[in-house]
C-alpha cells in the first residue's frame, strides 16, 4: 500500500472519529525512537514474513474463533491450522496458541495482552506493533521490553524511517493489508464477528470501518473474502482510491 493511496482513506477515518493527526505522528515518532539500535534504524527484515503465493489465515479475536456456537461458518480453528501462515490480531494470538495453532505474526496496538506480544518477540515470532494517538503510554511502557529484532513498527499516519504503513485501521484489517503487501496468494478469515453484541459502541464503529476496508482490499486484490458474503451491499467504498 502506497501512503498516497492510503492517505485519503486515513483522512476520512480522522474526520469520522475526530482523531488528531498530530497525535498519531507523535506516537509514530516515539515508536521510531524506541526501535532504534545504537543510534541507527533497526529496520525489520520483511523477508522473514514472505508469504508469496501462500494461503494466509487472518485471525480476528471474535468469539467465533474458538466457540462454534457463535459462528455461521464452523471449523474456524481447522481453517487456521490448514493455512500456510497465520496472522493474528491482538488476543486472537492467545486463543490460537491455547488451541495449539501456531502464529506467524501478531498484529497489535498493545491495548490487550501486551505480555503475549513480548513473549512472541522473545521466541522470534514477528509482532507488528502499532502506534497511534491513543496508545503512546503503552508504546513507551512495552516496546522497550520486546526483542527489537522481531518488532515490525507500524503507523496509520505517514511512514517515517523504519516505521511502516501497510494500510488498515484495526488490528484485524491491518493484518490483512500486511499479508497483502507481503504477497499472500489467498486470504481466509477466521474469528471475525462484525456484529458481536459484547463490544462497546466505539469498537462497533471501528468494526464497521474494518468491514469497509476489507471490501476495499478485496476489490484491489480481485478476490472475494468469504467473511463479507452477504454484507457487501452498502459498504460504501466507491469514494476510496482505485
Amino acid at each position: 500500500m502506497n501512503y498516497e493511496t492510503w492517505r485519503p482513506v486515513y483522512e476520512q477515518i480522522l474526520a469520522d472519529f475526530g482523531f488528531d493527526r498530530e497525535s498519531d505522528e507523535r506516537a509514530r515518532d516515539e515508536l521510531a525512537d524506541l526501535t532504534r539500535c545504537s543510534g541507527s534504524t533497526a529496520e525489520f527484515d520483511l523477508r522473514r514474513l514472505d508469504v508469496s503465493g501462500e494461503v494466509v489465515a487472518i485471525a480476528g479475536a471474535g468469539p467465533s474463533l474458538t466457540d462454534p456456537d457463535h459462528s455461521e461458518r464452523p471449523g474456524q480453528l481447522d481453517r487456521a491450522r490448514e493455512a500456510d501462515a497465520v496472522f493474528a490480531a491482538s488476543t486472537a494470538a492467545d486463543a490460537l496458541r491455547a488451541e495449539g495453532v501456531g502464529v506467524d505474526c501478531m498484529v497489535t496496538d498493545l491495548d490487550k495482552k501486551p505480555e503475549t506480544a513480548r513473549e512472541l518477540t522473545e521466541e522470534g515470532t514477528p509482532v507488528a506493533a502499532h502506534a497511534h494517538g491513543d496508545n503512546s503510554n503503552m508504546v513507551r511502557k512495552w516496546i522497550p521490553r520486546f526483542d527489537a529484532e522481531s518488532v515490525l513498527p507500524t503507523t496509520q499516519a505517514r511512514p517515517v524511517a523504519h516505521v511502516r504503513n501497510f494500510g488498515g485501521f484495526t488490528d484485524g484489517d491491518r493484518a490483512a493489508f500486511l499479508a497483502d503487501h507481503l504477497g499472500a496468494g489467498r486470504l481466509v478469515f477466521v474469528g471475525w464477528d462484525f456484529e458481536d453484541p459484547d463490544v462497546d459502541p466505539m469498537k462497533a464503529r471501528k468494526l464497521a470501518w474494518a468491514e469497509r476496508l476489507l471490501r476495499w482490499l478485496e476489490i484491489r486484490r480481485g478476490e472475494e473474502f468469504g467473511v463479507l458474503d452477504g454484507r457487501r451491499d452498502g459498504l460504501g467504498v466507491g469514494e476510496f482510491p482505485d
